[in-house]
């Protein structure tokens, strides 16, 4: 699952996320979700989440 539908995104999740500051390198931050940000059912970049650690970034991929 590659995090740009919504729907797929619980808190708890483990994902993958691209900070905003790593966009031009693609480094990836993994973590556990603890809010979903987006409102909207999709986003083509991926749906943007805060983790338990406060980190911001859209999801690029859902590990477990």
């Amino acid at each position: 699952m590659d995090g740009t539908k919504r729907s797929e995104i619980k808190p708890g999740m483990k994902v993958s996320i691209v900070l905003k500051q790593d966009q031009r390198t693609g480094r990836l931050t993994e973590g556990i979700v603890k809010d979903i940000l987006t409102n909207s059912p999709s986003h083509p970049h991926g749906i943007k989440v805060r983790l338990e650690t406060g980190q911001v970034g859209r999801v690029k991929e859902i590990l477990a």
